[in-house]
């Protein structure tokens, strides 16, 4: 009789474990969920907020409880604020929105993580809301704060690297943590004691990993191709590397001004200067008429890449001069007169007036270069020895 207690008290037990299995909502591997949540991630990465939300929220009123549609917002916000990470009355607009669902995610998923501390599921998308937390406080130069919430971001990545049905998703937060770890060390001395208590990290397992992403995962694909053009543009000076990435995101998502900006920056740099053409007159007509994300920033880069063009391939000095003035007019809306862009805008400029025997007009463009460069800046050696030689003919003269 005992025998046979235990035995229905064991199949009890066991039956109402796989209940409870089968009550766990799963959403990131349901195929059905991944082609509904296909349309609304393209249009949030091609800045269509409003329709990418939409279905968002829709996903939180069917799983309430659930932290991944509390990330989806936290995501759509963060792109929001990506056109000018640096401008803080920009991503002022959206921070308030991105804390808060980030937050609501973190909350939702330790709740569920307590209950159940073997989903992978719960565990990827705490690990990616703190992670884009800790990436918030690195854009703002915050790295105690980011260091904080990378740590927690660790806690969860880490508890099932490569065991789980979502390794390519981990692979995602494994290939930045590889990569940045080791590059902070290299790039930021101070940060050392800090980073001494992280695992050690792997340049080349972290670009290696970043491009498997990019190829096999779903919901981090994007991301990854983000960031390997952005490692390749910015930390490893390879664009020829960065271009074709920056090239796929331009042209799949035309309407994310900081994909088209990064395909005009890296077409015209590698000589493709009909492309950089065409994608910085679309930049400056979407920033005409309004369009989400296009502001003075990607209109100064498009500005000075169309100045150059008319310049230099089509020699048509008037038009050039129309764009250079464009992208000086854009610095100084966002405040980026000690920018490159905006000095040597002002330096074609300079020279265009020199060459038309304007040297009044010459000389006021020099003397903002001095007034807004370093002294080892080539230009401002440039105009210091310009404006010094018109001093020395208008003495001989006199």
């Amino acid at each position: 009789m005992r025998l046979l207690l235990a035995f229905v008290f064991l199949m009890t037990m066991t039956l109402a474990t796989q209940a409870q299995k089968k009550e766990r909502v799963l959403l990131l591997n349901n195929d059905a969920i991944q082609l509904e949540a296909t349309d609304a991630l393209n249009a949030m990465y091609n800045f269509k907020f409003v329709e990418a939300e939409m279905k968002f929220l829709e996903f939180q009123e069917r799983y309430p409880e659930h932290p991944m549609p509390y990330f989806l917002m936290a995501l759509s916000n963060w792109w929001k604020m990506m056109p000018d990470l640096e401008n803080k009355k920009y991503i002022e607009k959206y921070a308030d929105e991105f804390f808060r669902y980030t937050d609501l995610a973190i909350e939702k998923g330790e709740k569920a993580f307590e209950e159940d501390d073997q989903n992978e599921e719960t565990a990827f998308i705490l690990a990616a809301a703190y992670g884009f937390k800790g990436r918030y406080y690195a854009e703002q130069h915050s790295f105690m704060k980011a260091a904080g919430s990378g740590n927690k971001a660790l806690q969860y990545l880490f508890k099932f690297k490569g065991k789980s049905d979502l390794s390519p998703e981990f692979m995602f937060g494994d290939a930045l943590f590889n990569y940045y770890a080791e590059w902070l060390k290299q790039e930021y001395v101070l940060l050392r004691p800090i980073l001494a208590f992280f695992p050690k990290g792997d340049k080349t397992l972290g670009i290696k990993e970043l491009k498997q992403v990019a190829y096999n995962a779903f919901y981090t694909r994007t991301e990854a191709q983000y960031f390997l053009m952005r490692i390749y543009y910015n930390e490893e000076n390879r664009e020829d590397l960065a271009y074709p990435t920056a090239e796929y995101l331009g042209t799949t998502f035309p309407d994310n001004p900081y994909f088209q900006r990064m395909q005009a920056r890296l077409s015209f740099s590698q000589g493709k200067w009909l492309e950089a053409e065409k994608v910085s007159l679309d930049i400056l007509y979407k920033l005409n008429i309004g369009m989400p994300g296009y502001e003075a920033i990607s209109g100064r880069y498009a500005s000075f890449f169309l100045g150059h063009i008319n310049k230099y391939y089509y020699h048509d000095k008037q038009k050039a001069k129309l764009y250079f003035e464009k992208a000086r007019l854009f610095a100084e809306q966002s405040e980026a007169t000690e920018m490159n862009y905006y000095l040597y805008a002002t330096a074609e400029l300079a020279r265009i007036a020199n060459e038309e025997k304007d040297f009044a007009r010459a000389k006021n463009y020099y003397q903002v270069i001095l007034d807004n460069s370093d002294n080892d800046h080539e230009l401002h050696k440039e105009a210091k020895s310009y404006l010094e030689s018109k001093k020395k003919e208008a003495k001989r003269k006199k």
